[in-house]
């Protein structure tokens, strides 16, 4: 079945994973219907190959940021400096950046300082906010709440993984809530059960590859073209149409990552 334009707001092409086959899973993409992917940043020591990989190809772009879980391995990266790296062409968002308690393997002050920098640079870019959250639910939404205090800005909770009150609480701040493949796994009726209740005008769809491939692809490497049994399975949740609902995400990715241009 094919389908209407999608896109993956959220994989990682630049990662090893992809160095021996990167113009096969790009053409598979295409194949599948995706017009555009937004390979993400984890580190700014790792920013040259990601925007490699961007202007490789015309329809990848990048974001420049650090992950929580690289905070301790670098200097905490100062607004100036995302900013200016962000004027780049091909970078069309700030992070991932974010919290994560979970493993905690960057230390959480530096995890929080890192994030307001981010959310800083965002709103001095314009450029749209990558969010990761994991176990750390109510400081992100501490974080995220004292940052619009000081001014608008926009983002997205990648990956969306955790509580209802999280997503409940970005969506209000103006937020945007991407669905990975754990959308379809079995043990994450939680997370569909929130889903279900979330308007369709705030969610986008990812892969986040090469992890967490969906149904049916469990199990194996995650890849661009996997965003689409991700939409399918979306659809059918929602209970709208498979072109509806790639007509209604594909409209969100376009109004949040306003600086990627639209498919001719």
């Amino acid at each position: 079945m094919s389908l209407p334009i999608i896109v993956d707001s959220h994989c990682h092409l630049d990662f090893h994973k992809f160095d021996s086959d990167r113009d096969d899973v790009v053409r598979r993409a295409r194949t599948a219907g995706v017009a555009r992917m937004v390979t993400i940043c984890v580190k700014l020591g790792a920013l040259a190959p990601v925007l490699a990989v961007a202007r490789a190809y015309p329809d990848i772009y990048a974001s420049v940021g650090v992950h929580p879980h690289h905070v301790g391995e670098e200097e905490v990266a100062t607004v100036d400096r995302l900013c200016d790296l962000a004027n780049d062409p091909k970078i069309v968002a700030i992070g991932e950046t974010g919290l994560d308690f979970h493993y905690d393997y960057g230390p959480r002050e530096r995890q929080a300082l890192s994030f307001r920098r981010h959310i800083a640079a965002a709103r001095r870019s314009g450029l749209p906010l990558v969010v990761h959250t994991r176990s750390a639910d109510d400081k992100t939404i501490e974080i995220l709440a004292e940052g619009r205090d000081a001014g608008p800005f926009s983002g997205v909770i990648h990956c969306f993984s955790t509580g209802r009150e999280l997503a409940e609480k970005a969506i209000e701040m103006g937020f945007y809530i991407s669905l990975s493949g754990i959308l379809t796994f079995k043990s994450a009726e939680d997370i569909r059960a929130t889903v279900r209740d979330l308007p369709l005008t705030r969610l986008l769809v990812e892969t986040d590859a090469p992890y967490l491939a969906p149904v049916p692809h469990r199990g194996k490497r995650c890849e661009p073209a996997h965003v689409a049994d991700t939409l399918r399975f979306l659809a059918e949740l929602k209970g709208v149409s498979v072109e509806a609902c790639a007509a209604a995400t594909t409209a969100n990715f376009f109004h949040l990552f306003s600086k990627v241009p639209r498919p001719t």
